[in-house]
């Protein structure tokens, strides 16, 4: 049993960490405002649950989809809130005796290696992304990149704050500059 509750946390974030990473001039959403119903498809050539670490570890060719948003990657860890102590299996029931789901809440996600999340005709590519539940940003971190349609924005690194819909983009390391094109 708790590895069906396992599973069920492993979609759950990444439902969560999917439907947070909307970039501002994507599309808008094609389920309905649904998103988080949408199915989840996660494909790696290796998957290991740290239990004790509180996390879910995918690596070898990454490839995660929910809706029309995907996100590859070398490696993809799950960071998620500890269970709640003193809590049984029967505590997660509801009234009809239906289980009413996991209890813990993702913390945090982090992709490294040859990222790139794609969303209708916007793509993001970086060495590493990171997203932070608690702050509701999303953090392309070292050759970040974003494309719309052809217009092109790059920077070392770029954080998406959800909630506000608005983002940053930091120079890199040589120039201390941010570049964009405009088509």
């Amino acid at each position: 049993m708790p590895r069906l509750l396992l599973s069920c946390l492993v979609l759950a974030a990444f439902c969560l960490a999917v439907n947070a990473f909307a970039a501002p001039a994507a599309p808008a959403d094609h389920n309905g405002g649904k998103g988080g119903d949408a199915p989840i498809s996660v494909e790696a050539d290796h998957m290991t649950l740290l239990e004790k670490a509180n996390s879910v570890l995918f690596t070898g060719a990454v490839d995660a989809r929910q809706d029309d948003v995907r996100i590859r990657t070398d490696k993809m860890t799950v960071y998620y809130t500890p269970e709640a102590k003193g809590k049984s299996s029967k505590d997660d029931k509801t009234a009809t005796g239906a289980d009413s789901g996991p209890k813990r809440k993702v913390e945090k996600m982090v992709c490294v290696g040859n990222v790139e999340i794609t969303r209708g005709d916007w793509l993001g590519t970086s060495n590493e992304m990171h997203y932070l539940a608690k702050e509701r940003q999303v953090h392309l971190i070292g050759n970040a990149k974003a494309w719309q349609g052809r217009n092109m924005v790059r920077g070392d690194k770029i954080v998406y704050y959800i909630d506000e819909q608005r983002s940053e983009v930091v120079g890199d390391g040589k120039s201390g500059r941010v570049n964009m094109t405009i088509q």
